[in-house]
């Protein structure tokens, strides 16, 4: 292949921000280690499913802001209703009658939950609810199901492999388990010392075996420790009401964000008022210093989260999204099957939430082969490191993608005819986005 960039302009103003922007973008997921080189678009502004770069290329656009836009960029309900609250101030040094409106019409959606507590990132709120299990419990330690990811913070990122910087006492106190293991549970809770178990209650790769979320919430029951359900992710997109409401588990707390605000920065802790009060007034125990933010309630982030919350009211994205996500994984299979890549091309996981799998010739996962399917993706009009869907994806949007998986197919079945990616594939794989180096994609 050439070694010029597919996408010139978006290659040079991705060097420029690798000059003043450490990693080069502000989250790690949107890094450029995580497409293919001279293949990351910079984007321009989107519209729905399609999103346009710099290079004047338009895509269909997966996974949607890391998740965090279900309703299609630029929904109208929700621009109009952020624009309106910020016309009339967006910070003040009192409560709005928008954060009672906002906590109320939460608390409707999520009925488990007496009291919540709005933030701007999903972090601070996982965080504060490891600091509330622990001033209640007494307990220090906490119990980390092998899930991707729950916080910036050093209590989780000291136990990845990017942990430079975290306190070295992070890690003392954590524990971890696996899902759909209960036995793994038990032997972490083994001591009577956890605080807390975080856990999402499903991935868009995993669902939970029968009995396993009941089984998890009689094990906290039995060792006096919090169930703390990581809702960033499902809430919104499994249900309103969040993965919780589907299978049909009561966590003590839970935390909420990205879908809330269709993309507008807002998160939530909730959870059961005798928890919660800790970090209120209504308490004779110590005061937990629970979530204090300048912006936390900001009027946008309440106010796109009501808009959010009016839509999924009166309409059906979660369905909406259910069945794009299973014509779309129909789509790919048959393709794949048609060029005899079953085993090498794969779609998986919760219609609303698909995941991408490639293997290479031996059928073992690749990153190789990952990034010369993304790469193909790219040249084809359609950007994402998943199939993960929204409400706005469309008919066309999901014929496009089902043409540009089978064009990338084509070229994914000659390199595998070969047997290598080499002559396929413009530079480097990608990495895991979690590395303790640059390298193998250093600058």
């Amino acid at each position: 292949m050439t070694d010029q960039p597919m996408l010139p302009r978006s290659t040079d103003l991705q060097a420029r921000l690798h000059r003043v922007v450490p990693g080069g973008a502000h989250t790690y997921a949107r890094g450029s280690d995580q497409y293919p080189e001279g293949a990351a678009p910079v984007l321009t502004h989107g519209e729905g499913a399609r999103v346009w770069d710099v290079d004047g290329r338009e895509y269909v656009e997966y996974g949607m802001g890391l998740r965090s836009v279900t309703l299609g960029h630029g929904f109208r309900p929700v621009v109009d209703a952020v624009s309106a609250a910020i016309g009339r101030g967006s910070n003040f040094s009192r409560p709005t009658e928008l954060e009672l409106e906002a906590a109320e019409a939460f608390l409707e959606l999520v009925p488990t939950a007496d009291m919540v507590k709005f933030a701007k990132n999903g972090s601070d709120a996982t965080t504060a609810a490891l600091r509330l299990a622990r001033a209640f419990t007494g307990r220090d330690t906490v119990a980390i199901c092998r899930q991707p990811f729950f916080s910036v913070d050093d209590w989780f990122i000291a136990s990845t492999d990017m942990s430079a910087g975290t306190g070295r006492g992070a890690i003392e106190r954590t524990v971890r388990f696996d899902y759909n293991d209960l036995e793994s549970l038990e032997s972490a809770l083994a001591g009577d010392d956890v605080a807390c178990v975080f856990l999402e209650a499903a991935t868009g790769a995993v669902e939970p075996a029968p009995g396993f979320l009941a089984g998890v919430r009689a094990a906290c029951d039995r060792h006096g420790t919090l169930l703390v359900l990581d809702e960033m992710i499902t809430g919104f997109r499994w249900s309103a009401s969040g993965a919780q409401h589907v299978y049909g588990v009561t966590p003590d707390l839970s935390c909420w964000g990205k879908a809330m605000g269709n993309g507008f920065p807002v998160s939530a802790l909730a959870g059961r008022r005798e928890v919660m009060e800790l970090g209120g007034l209504n308490t004779d125990a110590d005061r937990v210093f629970l979530l204090s933010t300048t912006h936390g309630p900001e009027s946008g982030g309440l106010a796109a989260f009501l808009a959010v919350a009016e839509a999924y009211r009166t309409t059906d994205p979660v369905g909406r999204m259910e069945a794009a996500g299973l014509r779309l994984a129909e789509g790919v299979r048959q393709v794949a099957s048609a060029m005899d890549l079953t085993d090498h091309v794969t779609v998986g996981g919760r219609p609303s939430c698909l995941v991408f799998g490639t293997r290479d010739p031996d059928g073992e996962p690749s990153q190789a082969w990952r990034t010369l399917f993304l790469q193909e993706l790219v040249r084809h009009g359609v950007l994402g490191q998943s199939f993960v869907v929204s409400a706005a994806h469309t008919d066309a949007d999901l014929e496009h993608t089902i043409d540009a998986v089978a064009q990338a197919c084509a070229v994914y079945r000659a390199a595998l005819d070969t047997g290598s990616v080499d002559g396929f594939l413009h530079g480097r794989p990608v990495a895991p986005a979690l590395r303790s180096k640059a390298a193998p994609r250093r600058l």
